[in-house]
């Protein structure tokens, strides 16, 4: 399904689509364009609105240029440009995936009992 937003003329290929939590949860979705007059003229209504949902949300959005393939990472109101496959995935996995836990190994109830009364 999501592959339909690369193929012109199909219903899913204008607009965004919003993933949380790993689902598809919209698609064909209108963003709100950013109002930075400090965005390059060379940035089209895809950028603006990347740009635009970074700044009115909690989201990490990704665009990639229609013209000429080029990939992007909107985050909290700033763009990063020119991501290739490997920089896109570590930003992702660094904005998204939470850092693993380290927990520390607990004794069974058994050896807390023993040294409660000062045997080993």
């Amino acid at each position: 399904m999501l592959g339909t937003i690369f193929y012109e003329g199909t219903p899913l290929h204008d607009g965004a689509v919003v993933v949380r939590d790993g689902m598809l949860k919209a698609a064909g979705c209108v963003l709100p364009l950013s109002d930075n007059l400090e965005i390059g003229k060379d940035m089209g209504t895809r950028h603006r609105a990347a740009l635009g949902m970074s700044e009115n949300s909690d989201a990490v959005v990704v665009v990639v240029s229609e013209e000429t393939g080029i990939i992007s990472l909107a985050r909290n109101g700033v763009l990063i440009r020119r991501l290739d496959r490997q920089n896109l995935f570590n930003m992702l996995q660094e904005e998204l995936v939470p850092p693993e836990q380290q927990e520390t190994p607990k004794k069974s109830s058994f050896w807390r009992k023993k040294n409660e009364k000062g045997q080993r």
